[in-house]
């Protein structure tokens, strides 16, 4: 039997609210029981006893405890979904902990400190990768973090720092950002041209030449550098020093060819260029940016050159553009098995 009780405040502001979710199973039905009790530390809810449980009030956090409820009655238990308030200071700080994240955070942090311990002994690809599934778990834990603290904010900047290490330590020769306004490009003056870059493409680079081929230069033909001094003097460089398109202020390379030719407004290549900013150089956090890198690197430890990593990418970077360009399929993400 499910039965949700609501309490009067419910008709209004929701903020220190709380949803108990009061449940009975049959000690027999394990399998049940394991997948409910995954469901709800997947969903970051806290346990006060064994069946019962406390999420903060949410239209999310509403829909889950339903879902978990529903769960609970078709396996022959009982579940009750009650709206609850803290009676006094004291048992809402002591709800309020049942979430803290501290020791998540810093099993994690620990994790990113062995990794850069052991940066000089690792390839690109292992490095990158370990991040990345750090990253991952940073963000399964901010997930959950209803109530953030300092260390929260402390790790995101510690991630930060990390990425900037490692980028320096495999790219030592990444751009400086330049200064001043950012002029407006004509894309009918760079059609069937050669552009230029650093070889060894990593996020900038290779989104970059995604967004060149795409809607700038259709024709457009690429040469990896070894060294930018092997720049030929026709070539467009891009994302190196003195290059005529890199970075500029706090906008990486991919960012200043979207304001150079007018593309500021197409949303679907502005969340690209804020993932490959996050990526890049740090920020705001884009859930996609782990997956693609994932990938990225996945896809240059298989292939053989930069051609082919072009190549590999280029669909990639298309179905993220057309998954950008529209807000349902991101917002949608996921809610589908």
């Amino acid at each position: 039997m499910l039965r949700t009780i609501r309490t009067p405040e419910d008709n209004t502001d929701r903020s220190g609210a709380w949803l108990l979710l009061v449940i009975s199973l049959a000690g027999q039905n394990q399998t049940a029981r394991m997948r409910i009790w995954r469901s709800l530390k997947s969903a970051g809810a806290g346990a006060l006893r064994d069946g019962a449980y406390l999420l903060p009030a949410s239209d999310t956090s509403q829909e889950l405890m339903t879902q978990v409820a529903d769960e609970v009655t078709r396996a022959d238990g009982t579940a009750h979904v009650i709206t609850v308030n803290s009676t006094d200071e004291a048992q809402e700080h002591q709800f309020r902990q049942l979430f803290n994240r501290d020791t998540d955070y810093a099993v994690v942090h620990a994790a990113l400190d062995a990794l850069l311990a052991d940066l000089l002994t690792l390839t690109e690809t292992d490095c990158r990768r370990r991040f990345a599934t750090l990253e991952r778990e940073m963000a399964a834990i901010a997930a959950v973090d209803f109530f953030p603290t300092a260390t929260r904010r402390q790790l995101a900047t510690a991630f930060e720092d990390a990425r900037t290490l490692i980028t320096t330590h495999f790219s030592p020769d990444e751009p400086r950002p330049g200064t001043g306004v950012i002029p407006r490009r004509d894309r009918a003056d760079f059609r069937g041209r050669l552009w230029a870059t650093r070889a060894h493409l990593w996020v900038d680079r290779i989104a970059c030449a995604w967004l060149i081929r795409r809607f700038i230069d259709p024709k457009a033909t690429f040469r990896w550098l070894a060294s930018i001094k092997d720049c030929p003097r026709k070539a467009v460089g891009f994302d190196f020093d003195g290059a005529l398109f890199s970075h500029v202020g706090e906008r990486v390379t991919f960012e200043v060819l979207l304001a150079s030719f007018g593309f500021e407004h197409d949303r679907g290549l502005a969340r690209l260029g804020a993932m490959v900013h996050y990526l890049d150089v740090g920020g705001v956090a884009i859930p996609e940016a782990a997956g693609f890198t994932a990938v990225l690197a996945g896809a240059r430890a298989r292939l053989g050159d930069d051609d082919a990593l072009l190549k590999s990418l280029m669909p990639v970077l298309d179905h993220l553009h057309t998954a950008f360009s529209d807000p349902t399929l991101v917002e949608s993400k996921g809610r589908t098995a």
